[in-house]
């Protein structure tokens, strides 16, 4: 898949039920709970991560800024199948690991907004939206307003949100 765009939050969640709830009331499909493992390497213009779920398994970089605010992500992504542990070790060898993050995460999308309901080993539990735009055909503006809007929903407050990634809040632990 070639590079897109993203527009995501990532806040604190006390109540994953109440999420759950208002998502499938706005008419969420809800696309499964994966458990996976993200596997961080040490990258230095951004991050680089291998992803083992049950659902979704690729192969990840991202740049973005770390601000508690909607802010946007330069996603390359590739789909893997198989075996990663040779890859991950491949990786490993090249980049060092940085860190794993484990988790389980409930999928869910409207349209093209993905959301994601954690629950993360160590850190506790969370809830990201993430408005993408694979082909560059909704622009900044539109996702920038759609994770406001569902922002709104699920009544994130500004003091929710978080202005790191779990891998960075597990390394700082």
């Amino acid at each position: 898949m070639a590079a897109h765009l993203n527009v995501e939050i990532k806040a604190t969640c006390d109540d994953l039920e109440k999420a759950r709830a208002v998502l499938m009331a706005a008419g969420a499909d809800f696309k499964g709970t994966d458990h996976q493992t993200d596997v961080y390497f040490n990258c230095p213009n951004g991050r680089l991560k291998l992803r083992r779920g049950n659902i979704e398994y690729s192969l990840i970089f991202y740049a973005r800024e770390n601000s508690a605010t909607p802010k946007g992500s330069a996603v390359n992504m590739t789909q893997l199948h198989g075996d990663s542990h040779d890859l991950q070790s491949v990786l490993a060898a090249a980049w060092g690991v940085k860190v794993a993050v484990h988790k389980a995460r409930e999928i869910y999308f409207i349209d093209n907004v993905k959301f994601h309901l954690d629950n993360v080993e160590g850190l506790g539990t969370f809830v990201e939206i993430e408005a993408i735009d694979i082909d560059g055909n909704i622009g900044a503006a539109k996702l920038h307003e759609q994770c406001n809007h569902y922002m709104q929903l699920l009544d994130i407050q500004p003091s929710h949100l978080l202005t790191h990634s779990y891998s960075d809040m597990l390394e700082k632990q």
